[in-house]
Parts: structure tokens; C-alpha cells; sequence
């Protein structure tokens, strides 16, 4: 058995018109037995059978065939059932408020299914129509005079003010549903997108000591590897001792990748054997200056200024500290790369008060030196993601004599004054 894939598109059965064809017949019926049980108030009433009476329950059956049929249409709905109670005036204006449950649905119905501006027409049309037939309705049940038209008009604005009003709460609440859900659902996506790119955030702060970790240690690396390809065959003693260091570097750089993962991680996660995770600083810059050292890169420090003291009194902080160490990392690592035998020299001043200049510069490569060809890397870029991150200042380029410097000016906080209540307390 082959199932129809367009059964589960089909709209399910409307049975309101069903049940407003009911409701209007057994209103239309409890009003003849209340009238045949006293004569005295029948007032034109039809009683079952007569002719006004079949044509009473042809009508309301054509009001619940238009309400079902032009169920796509509400206006037109509205207007074709509203039009079948100037139809029914034969019930008098005793019976003839039968025909105005399915008015009021159909009103309810068109003012769900909006725009309200392009409905007024439809409504005022609609409550002229019931207006028309109670008004002929009370003639034929021998009303006169101002009674008719305030009938009419009354009947008229309740079989439609009142559904729209209803309509109009119920349509206003469900906008304000939808509202809320679209704002929900749009925090939900501006959360989401926060945290993509606090995620991206993270993976390019990764990917920044990442580089600036290996390109230190591999640089340091490559420079011993090619020292030791020539001493393997004159000096065995030499490269023996140059073995060493490339191992030293080499677990150097494995000690500092772990550290990164570490910090990468959560605050409660146990510390991996090997030592506490180390965070650097611009004392460290004196062991990695030495470290270069070692791998036989001439590179010398010197520092002016209270540099140690201002990074141990937290004038310069964590975070300025680390971009410092990392610029000093990565412009060794370039020099190394790009004017390999060249001198370097690394100088620490904090002479001028509120800051800390930290330059890196190096000469031309050296003699019968010519560096490898290299692909663009984002050592520059990543120095100066850094700095813009602590507000420091960084410049770089060409010096007159060849070769290249790296400057950044990390601010350093003024010691707070004390005010006089605390000297008077000293």
C-alpha cells in the first residue's frame, strides 16, 4: 500500500461551523417552544413546520456553509454570513438573534486572521447588514419608531464590537508571544554567537603561544642542528655538547607546551607531574636571553632602570609582563630566522617614569650567512595583538645599519598617594 504524501499536509476538519449550525438550530427551536408553551408572546414566531420556519433552518444551514466554505477568506465569510440576518427578519425580533452566533464567530475569526486596517471596511459592512435585518425584524414583530433603530444599531455593534474586541485581546497576546519567543530565540542566538567568538578568541590567543613557543625553541634548534653538521666530523667533543643542548631545548619547549595546556585549562584540573605551571614574566627574559645564549646566538641583555622592582611590585602586571617575555621570545626567534649569525641586543629601561621600554634589535646576518626562505608568518601581527591587549605601544622596522628593532613601551600604574588620614596613622 502506497501512503499519499499530501495526507499530511491536509488541513484537519473544521467543525465549528458544524457546531455553529447546531447551536443556532436548537436556539432557533428552545425559542418556539418557549413561545408555543405562551401564545400570548409569539409576536410573529414561526412555529415548526411552517414555511418561515424551513426557511429560517435554510439560512443558518447557508451561514455554516459559508463560514466552512470560505474559511480562507474570513472578510468574505464575514460579509455572506452577516448577509443571511436581513434573511431571517420572518423570525420576528424575538427569534431573529439565532442567526448571530455565526456573525460572531465569523467576526472573530476575520479579526484573527489580520490586517485590522483592511477589516474595517468588512465590519462596518457586517454590522450594517445585522443592524438591517433586527431592524426589519422588530417592524415585523410590530415595533415602531425610535425602537427600531436603536435595536438595529445595538444588536448591530454587539454582534461585532464585541467578537472584535475579544478577537483584538486575543490576537494582541499572541503577539506579544511570538514577540517574546522571537526575542528569546535572538539572546539565544546573540549568546550563541558570543560565545563562538569568545571560542574564536581562544583558539587565536592558542594559536598565538603556540608559535611563539615553538619558533623560540625549533629557531634555537635549527641554529645547534647546523653548528653540530659541522663539528660532528672536527669536533666530535663539541657536537656531543651540542646533542645536549638540543635535547635541553627540545624538553624546554615540551615543558612550556605543557605549561600552555595547562593554563588552557580549568582552574580545578590537578597539576601534571613535572613542576608547577610557570607564568613568565620580565624576570624570565633574563633565562631566555641566557638560553639563547646557549644555543649560540649572540645576544646580550642590559637593563636600566628599577626593572625588577617594578615587576615585582605589580606596577607592570601579569598580563603586560607575559606580552613583554613573548615579544622579546619572538623577535629572537625572527632574528635567528631572518639574519642568522647576526648580534643581538635585548635592553630592559624603565629610566622615564610610567613605563617600561623593552627593545630587541639586531644587526646585519653574518658573513657567508643567508637566511632560509621562509613563507609569511604572524610573528608581527601576534606582537601587536599583544600590545593592543595590554595597552602598550609597539614599533618595529629597519634600522640604518641593515638590520631590524623591535620596541614596546608597556605603561606602567602609578603608586597609589596615601591620603593624609593614613599618614597621620603612620
Amino acid at each position: 500500500m502506497i501512503e499519499d504524501p499530501a495526507a499530511h499536509r491536509r488541513r484537519p476538519t473544521d467543525v465549528v461551523p458544524v457546531v455553529c449550525w447546531v447551536l443556532s438550530l436548537a436556539l432557533l427551536s428552545a425559542s418556539v417552544v418557549i413561545i408555543q408553551a405562551d401564545p400570548q408572546i409569539s409576536r410573529g414566531v414561526p412555529g415548526f413546520g411552517d414555511a418561515a420556519w424551513w426557511w429560517a433552518v435554510a439560512v443558518l444551514s447557508l451561514q455554516a456553509v459559508a463560514l466552512a466554505g470560505l474559511g480562507r477568506h474570513p472578510r468574505a465569510a464575514l460579509l455572506a454570513v452577516a448577509a443571511g440576518v436581513p434573511a431571517m427578519f420572518v423570525l420576528g425580533g424575538d427569534a431573529i438573534g439565532v442567526g448571530l452566533v455565526t456573525v460572531m464567530v465569523a467576526t472573530y475569526r476575520a479579526v484573527l486572521a489580520r490586517p485590522a486596517r483592511r477589516l474595517l471596511p468588512t465590519l462596518l459592512g457586517a454590522a450594517a447588514l445585522v443592524a438591517a435585518g433586527v431592524a426589519a425584524a422588530t417592524v415585523r414583530s410590530g415595533g415602531e419608531g425610535w425602537i427600531v433603530v436603536v435595536a438595529g444599531l445595538l444588536q448591530g455593534v454587539a454582534a461585532v464590537g464585541l467578537p472584535f474586541v475579544l478577537g483584538s485581546v486575543v490576537a494582541a497576546r499572541h503577539d506579544a508571544l511570538t514577540a517574546l519567543a522571537a526575542t528569546a530565540d535572538a539572546q539565544d542566538r546573540e549568546r550563541d554567537a558570543l560565545v563562538q567568538v569568545a571560542v574564536e578568541r581562544e583558539r587565536t590567543a592558542m594559536a598565538r603561544e603556540l608559535h611563539d613557543i615553538a619558533a623560540h625553541h625549533l629557531s634555537g634548534i635549527a641554529v645547534m642542528t647546523g653548528a653540530i653538521g659541522r663539528q660532528i666530523d672536527v669536533d666530535p667533543e663539541g657536537a656531543k655538547v651540542a646533542v645536549a643542548q638540543v635535547r635541553e631545548q627540545s624538553t624546554a619547549m615540551l615543558r612550556d607546551l605543557r605549561n600552555l595546556v595547562v593554563l588552557l585549562r580549568d582552574v580545578d584540573a590537578p597539576v601534571e607531574p613535572g613542576g608547577p605551571v610557570r607564568m613568565e614574566t620580565l624576570a624570565g627574559i633574563d633565562d631566555l636571553v641566557a638560553g639563547a645564549q646557549a644555543a649560540g646566538l649572540p645576544v646580550s641583555l642590559t637593563t636600566a632602570g628599577p626593572v625588577g622592582e617594578l615587576a615585582a611590585s605589580g606596577a607592570v602586571g601579569p598580563l603586560a609582563q607575559l606580552a613583554a617575555y613573548r615579544v622579546v621570545q619572538e623577535a629572537l626567534a625572527n632574528a635567528a630566522r631572518h639574519a642568522p649569525g647576526a648580534r643581538c641586543e635585548v635592553r630592559l629601561d624603565a629610566s622615564d617614569e610610567g613605563r617600561v621600554d623593552v627593545v630587541v634589535r639586531n644587526g646585519r646576518p653574518a658573513a657567508g650567512q643567508r637566511p632560509a626562505h621562509h613563507d609569511p608568518g604572524y610573528g608581527l601581527v601576534g606582537m601587536q595583538e599583544r600590545a593592543e591587549l595590554t595597552g602598550a605601544t609597539l614599533r618595529f622596522g629597519a634600522t640604518l645599519e641593515g638590520g631590524w628593532q623591535v620596541t614596546l613601551s608597556v605603561p606602567t600604574a602609578v603608586p597609589d598617594e596615601p591620603t593624609t588620614s593614613e599618614e597621620e596613622g603612620r
